[in-house]
């Protein structure tokens, strides 16, 4: 009798993440496994990365949330509002839940720069609920590089005194995604792999090495152009973008496989140099984010 063999499963990076979503509604569906409370808190910042989070695929988000966890407080998403919400975000910390935390926090006047709600009759600020929120969950995903390292909120001059989460919360550990904003692939998966393994195994900085393993310049399209000293001169040029400022050679991410806005396209493909913003120190530390001579002699400095 003849064995089937069957054909070997793809291995592209949204494969991967869409096999560990679907793979953990499956077990959720049989009851293998349960359904975990989620807290989406909202910080110092755009809410750039819920929005991202909305354009999610393989499953979309709303289906993902739904299905994979009770999304029981979320600034954005949640019918409540007003001291109701709140309400809601208390009760929460008498039961087992996942943070996942969006936007920095700010520190300037204990927090008074970030007001996420009001709860019996006071303002009740950024700081005061990752603080009380961190301190009781059982897992906590820094969503962003406004929460894992300041991001935007805290560059210069940072009226605000906005800091990542780490910073408020030094003793938890936590799991980190960088990036401006967090691809929906880097936080579902993530979710996911909590839900049917635990937590994934992260880097010395608390990044899943499943998605920040590898450099962006490793990975480039337009490697072998600079491996071979042929630059790009000007923004739309097809060849290496490095000596316009591309910050590819220094930054740990998955973009040029897996791509974004339904996996069919990234900056370098359009013909723009990576900006950094998946890396610790973003924006600051990447700036200028183009540059017409980054090699160059400057007399007397």
């Amino acid at each position: 009798m003849s064995q089937f063999i069957l054909p070997p499963e793809p291995l592209t990076n949204e494969a991967i993440a869409e096999r560990l979503t679907n793979t953990a509604i499956k077990q959720l569906d049989r009851g293998l496994i349960k359904k975990r409370n989620l807290v989406y808190l909202e910080l110092n910042g755009c809410s750039g990365n819920i929005i991202s989070l909305l354009n999610g695929q393989n499953p979309d988000f709303e289906y993902a949330l739904n299905s994979m966890v009770d999304l029981r407080y979320s600034n954005s998403l949640m019918a409540a509002e007003g001291e109701q919400a709140i309400a809601k975000l208390m009760e929460v910390m008498n039961d087992d839940f996942i943070l996942a935390v969006e936007g920095a926090v700010a520190l300037k006047n204990n927090g008074l720069y970030n007001i996420i709600g009001s709860r019996q009759g006071k303002p009740l600020t950024g700081l005061e609920a990752a603080r009380m929120l961190g301190d009781k969950a059982e897992s906590i995903l820094a969503v962003g590089a406004c929460a894992t390292h300041g991001g935007v909120s805290a560059a210069r001059p940072n009226p605000s005194e906005s800091m990542g989460l780490q910073t408020v919360l030094p003793e938890k550990k936590m799991i980190k995604l960088p990036g401006c904003p967090v691809h929906p692939d880097w936080f579902l998966g993530t979710l996911a792999h909590m839900l049917l393994y635990g937590e994934p195994e992260t880097d010395n900085l608390g990044r899943p090495l499943m998605f920040y393993s590898t450099l962006i310049h490793d990975r480039c399209p337009r490697r072998p152009f600079f491996d071979r000293g042929i630059f790009a001169e000007k923004l739309g040029d097809k060849t290496c973008l490095f000596k316009l400022g591309c910050r590819g050679p220094v930054t740990r991410i998955d973009c040029p496989t897996r791509q974004w806005n339904g996996h069919v396209n990234w900056p370098i493909r359009d013909d723009t140099p990576c900006i950094g913003c998946a890396q610790f120190g973003f924006p600051d530390a990447m700036a200028p984010f183009i540059s017409y001579d980054t090699t160059r002699v400057v007399k007397d400095e």
